[in-house]
């Protein structure tokens, strides 16, 4: 048992070290929703890797974190910026904007749309359809 709460202390620790270069890259907003004065935590894109990667990890509020964990509380209105986000340089924003888009586009047309509209590497496409909301 100590062992495994051992590994997980260690991999938050790691996933702490990520904190400064992710508020750097993020501005310290919320690289999902753009919120910003809100405290804002480390997210890593699953599957998550045996070890954590800078790469697959972003900085979100705790609203998109409930959302996400919690697809069915999600609030079309409040994603509607994923039409940018799906453009960003940033694999793993790319990755979770297609991600929400192919949940909410179930439901919604303007979700549907933009996936339509966006054109994503293979490679990023791959890894989109590894997991669903």
């Amino acid at each position: 048992m100590a062992k495994g709460y051992d590994a997980h202390q260690q991999r938050q620790m790691t996933l702490s070290a990520f904190g400064k270069d992710l508020a750097r890259r993020s501005k310290s907003k919320c690289e999902l929703t753009g919120a910003s004065g809100v405290p804002l935590h480390t997210y890593e894109i699953p599957p998550v890797t045996s070890e954590p990667q800078l790469s697959r990890c972003i900085m979100i509020c705790e609203d998109a974190f409930d959302q996400i964990k919690q697809p069915e509380l999600i609030a079309a209105d409040q994603w509607r910026n994923l039409g940018e986000l799906i453009w960003s340089d940033i694999p793993a924003l790319q990755i979770m904007a297609y991600r929400i888009l192919q949940h909410l586009a179930k439901q919604e047309s303007w979700a549907r749309d933009m996936i339509e509209e966006a054109y994503l590497d293979e490679e990023i496409l791959t890894e989109a359809n590894k997991e669903k909301l």
